[in-house]
């Protein structure tokens, strides 16, 4: 509840789907199982930021920022999840990439988003108290 994805888009009049609604779901899910069910009600705000460049999915919640990485192959997806943990931290913290790298293996966790689909994921949770509040402000996604 709460939380903000924020999605590429490269078409156009692009459209948006959701579905498989999980009441309850582990970190990492490993089988295809979780606790489905019909969601009676999910409110969703769209809202068009074309000043936005993002190559990922960005979301963020009143506690992270969270980049993903998504591939057949779990390690390319860990990669890649690091990497755009990286580029978000040096974007917008204005931190140089060896910095940023160096944050990301102190104080980011990664964590398996899935393995049961044919695409694996994995998430970075980047803490937001690692900064002040003003540069808090500062790389904030909008």
């Amino acid at each position: 509840e709460g939380s903000t994805l924020y999605l590429p888009v490269w078409q156009p009049g692009a459209l948006i789907y959701t579905g498989d609604s999980h009441a309850v779901q582990g970190d990492g899910e490993i089988s295809l199982t979780a606790l489905e069910t019909r969601m009676q009600e999910v409110l969703i705000q769209i809202v068009l930021h074309k000043q936005k460049k993002f190559q990922w999915p960005v979301a963020e919640t009143a506690t992270h920022w969270i980049t993903v990485g998504l591939d057949k192959d779990l390690n390319t997806a860990m990669s890649l999840a690091a990497r755009n943990a990286i580029e978000f931290l040096a974007s917008r913290a204005k931190l140089t990439p060896l910095d940023a790298y160096a944050l990301c293996s102190i104080a980011v966790s990664f964590r398996v988003t899935q393995v049961v689909d044919i695409v694996r994921g994995v998430h970075a949770m980047i803490p937001k108290n690692l900064f002040t509040g003003e540069l808090r402000g500062q790389i904030a996604v909008v």
